[in-house]
Order: structure tokens, then C-alpha cells, then sequence
């Protein structure tokens, strides 16, 4: 089955181009050009991917994303012409999975459309069997070949597919200090810069889904002045 992806933009033009030029790609392409609309969408059944227009009338793209995270499991990708760079952090906060600005690069949609579809596939219902490679993460279990997070119960946890890569260079690196920049490289995110707030953003949110006491972590570790290092038993660690 195509994956399902819906163009939020309040532009006829907009909505028109990439929902011409993703179905020509084999994706099952609807449009919304309100947030009533796209919630009319998200009744009718689940979706894989949102291309989000953050400067919407009415109900803005942020106000969206905050309801995309919260009530389905979509991937999301804000689109964005960029002029103010505080609602793309606002944006990642509140767990967009990538953004790209306009006017875009229509390959370019497409690549970032195929890499977060890629990375975003949902958890399954159980923990599955068989030789996956699994990794224990205090309580939680990360099984790295169905990206997904389990729960101590069993139970899936929710991850962005920037969360997962992440998550997953951690896992990969125990007990080793790395900088953002090395983060970005192992996590295969080198469009963001080490120096704004995308890591932080995305390590914080990790924090609050594994941590026992997000204040105070000690599975994913601030080193100052150096980067974050991943303790698997939230013990103790060789920096």
C-alpha cells in the first residue's frame, strides 16, 4: 500500500505542485488547506507523512503539529519560508520530524519525504521474536531493526524517526562522550547545524520518554562543555 501524505498549505498553487509531483512518485496524496480540513483528513483514517505549512490563517501550523503528535502517529515535516527560525525550534519541540523552506527544490521535497517515511515506520502492537537486534535501555528495549521502543510491559513508546536515530547512535556508542556534531553524523543528519537547539530539543524530549527523572538523567548524560554520553543501566559510566 502508498504511503498516505497530506499537503497542509492555505497556497492552491503549493498544494497543487507537490501533491502532482509525490503522486507521480507513487504516494497516495490527499490536500487540506485549513486545519479544519486536515482534521476532517486525520478522521477519515491514519496517516504515514503531513507536509505542515507553519504560517497557516486560523489555526497555525504549530498549533497543528501539537495535535499531529498528539492524536495520530503521522510523521511530520514542516514547511516553512524560513523568515523566523524561533517557530522551526518551536516546531522541533513539539516533535516535527525534519523541515524544508520555500521555495523548495522539488527533488529535495521528495528525498526528505522518502527519508522520513523510511525512518518513520510505527512500532508493532508487541515486542518481536526471532534474532532482531535488541538492546536494553534501563527498563526499555530498543529493537534497532523493527525501529521501535518498547516499554518494560511490552508496550510500544512513541519515537519521531529523529528521535529514533538518535536513540540508536546511542545505543551503538555505550559509555562514550559525544560531541552534537559527532551526533549529527551517526544519527545521518548533517542538514542541521551542531550549533543550534535541534539536538538538545530532540535529547530532551528522549529524556522525558526514558528517564526515570528527566531533571536529573542518568541513562543519556550532559558532559559539559563536551556532548552527551549514553550509560545503558543508568548507573555509572567510563567517560
Amino acid at each position: 500500500m502508498s504511503e498516505r501524505i497530506v499537503v497542509v498549505d492555505d497556497e492552491e498553487d503549493v498544494r497543487d505542485t507537490f501533491a502532482e509531483y509525490l503522486t507521480m512518485r507513487g504516494y497516495d496524496v490527499s490536500t487540506a488547506e485549513s486545519g479544519e480540513a486536515l482534521r476532517a483528513r486525520v478522521e477519515e483514517g491514519p496517516l504515514d507523512l503531513v507536509l505542515l505549512d507553519l504560517n497557516l490563517p486560523g489555526e497555525d501550523g504549530l498549533t497543528l503539529a501539537r495535535f499531529l503528535r498528539e492524536e495520530t502517529e503521522a510523521a511530520i515535516i514542516m514547511v516553512t519560508a524560513a523568515a523566523e527560525p524561533v517557530d522551526r525550534v518551536i516546531g522541533l519541540e513539539l516533535g516535527a520530524d525534519d523541515y524544508i523552506g520555500k521555495p523548495c527544490d522539488l527533488r529535495e521535497l521528495a528525498a526528505r519525504v522518502k527519508s522520513v517515511l523510511r525512518r518513520a515506520g510505527g512500532p508493532p502492537a508487541k515486542v518481536p521474536s526471532g534474532d532482531n537486534r535488541r538492546l536494553a535501555i534501563g527498563t526499555f528495549v530498543l529493537d534497532l531493526d523493527a525501529h521501535a521502543l518498547f516499554a518494560e510491559d511490552g508496550s510500544p513508546v512513541s519515537l519521531t524517526a529523529m528521535e529514533f536515530d538518535l536513540l540508536a547512535a546511542f545505543v551503538e556508542h555505550p559509555n562514550r562522550v559525544l560531541t552534537r556534531d559527532q551526533l549529527l553524523d551517526l544519527a545521518h543528519h548533517r542538514r542541521w547545524d551542531p550549533f543550534d537547539r535541534s539536538i538538545d530539543i530532540r535529547i530532551a524530549r528522549l529524556r522525558r520518554k526514558i528517564e526515570v527523572d528527566p531533571q536529573k538523567p542518568q541513562i543519556i548524560k550532559t558532559v559539559r562543555g563536551a556532548g552527551y554520553v549514553f550509560v545503558p543501566d543508568g548507573k555509572s559510566s567510563t567517560v
